[in-house]
């Protein structure tokens, strides 16, 4: 090996290093704000439950366009317990990204949007044509005698005035390992060390998100910052999403020394679609981060249809909790998700996107 192809690694591995720790730093402080407002709103959701199905639709598709895991759970529970249909559940999902969300609002966050408003529009549609020709009446029964309540969270006021003194002064350790890890992350947005390439609009957007973030550690009381914020996202989605992320980064950075990756695509497009497809079965974020960083390196190198059919296949770990209920509703769920990928997809790349 020579020096210059040493230095050259060791440049990309430190880029890829550091890249892995905006996009995961961004995912952080989002699902901290994200967890925040789910909590303060609890309960609003199911105000809007009725026997309308086309309600049940929307409700299922807003809950599945939610970044992150909290919709697409929520979904489950509301159809583990007969509250939505199961076009609705499977509306959900196809709406879903998982934690993927996070990281294309990171990348990408006009092609984001755009894609979010494909999904959510697709999801709806699908949904109702699969309760106009599916009736799993056996899968139904599995759920047929559940008990109506719901799982909520425990009473939490997340602002209280009285305690916010005495949580400064008497830290827990989270907290203070919060506080240092959103601050630490604030002052790398303000001297360029993070983000410092990008334009002046993401980084504002990053100022008010990470600013709030650093509200939200030093307000919420010691429940709620050790139950959501600490055992929930730190301990088990942070460390997975930065291996995921900077993993595929590696890995992708290591195959473009030896392979042609876009020629190698470009020449097997349809192969590409079908094993975008076909990864979706996977029920956990991460594998989709493959398809999301080619994208986002070079939009040439896979068309947004293959992005688009990888997004409505997969749904993060958002099914797993139906995994764990019903075997038979889990695959239900994914055949029919990706018989929709399958067809958005293929329709996409046949019209050239």
């Amino acid at each position: 090996m020579t020096p210059e192809l040493l230095s050259t690694i060791i440049t990309d591995l430190f880029h890829n290093f550091k890249q892995a720790i905006m996009i995961t730093g961004f995912v952080f402080v989002m699902m901290m704000v994200i967890e925040y407002i789910n909590v303060q709103t609890n309960g609003l959701w199911q105000n809007s439950i009725s026997g309308n199905r086309w309600k049940q639709y929307l409700l299922a598709a807003t809950l599945g366009v939610i970044p992150g895991c909290l919709g697409a759970f929520t979904a489950v529970a509301l159809f583990s317990h007969r509250l939505i249909s199961f076009g609705a559940i499977v509306t959900a999902m196809i709406a879903t990204s998982g934690d993927e969300a996070f990281v294309m609002f990171a990348r990408f966050p006009q092609k984001a949007i755009l894609l979010t408003a494909i999904l959510f529009a697709v999801s709806i549609i699908a949904g109702y044509v699969t309760d106009l020709l599916y009736k799993p009446k056996r899968l139904l029964t599995d759920f047929a005698d559940r008990e109506f309540p719901l799982h909520k969270e425990p009473e939490c006021d997340c602002f209280q005035k009285e305690t916010i003194f005495k949580q400064l002064t008497h830290p827990t350790t989270p907290r203070v390992l919060l506080f240092l890890l959103v601050s630490v992350l604030l002052l790398a947005v303000i001297i360029g060390v993070l983000a410092g390439d990008e334009p002046e609009w993401i980084r504002v957007t990053l100022y008010v998100v990470i600013g709030f973030s650093l509200f939200i550690v030093v307000s919420v009381p010691n429940h709620f910052l050790k139950k959501h914020l600490w055992n929930h996202i730190v301990k088990k989605h942070i460390p997975r999403i930065f291996l995921w992320t900077f993993g595929t980064l590696l890995v992708m950075a290591v195959l473009s020394y030896y392979l042609d990756v876009q020629q190698l695509i470009s020449n097997n497009m349809l192969w590409v679609l079908l094993v975008a497809v076909l990864i979706g079965i996977i029920p956990e974020s991460g594998p989709h981060l493959v398809f999301v960083t080619l994208f986002a390196n070079d939009p040439s190198q896979i068309p947004f249809s293959i992005l688009l059919a990888s997004s409505i296949a997969q749904d993060g770990h958002g099914m797993l909790p139906l995994l764990a209920e019903s075997k038979r509703g889990f695959v239900a769920v994914k055949v029919t998700n990706m018989i929709f990928a399958l067809i958005a997809g293929m329709s996409g790349f046949l019209l050239g996107y």
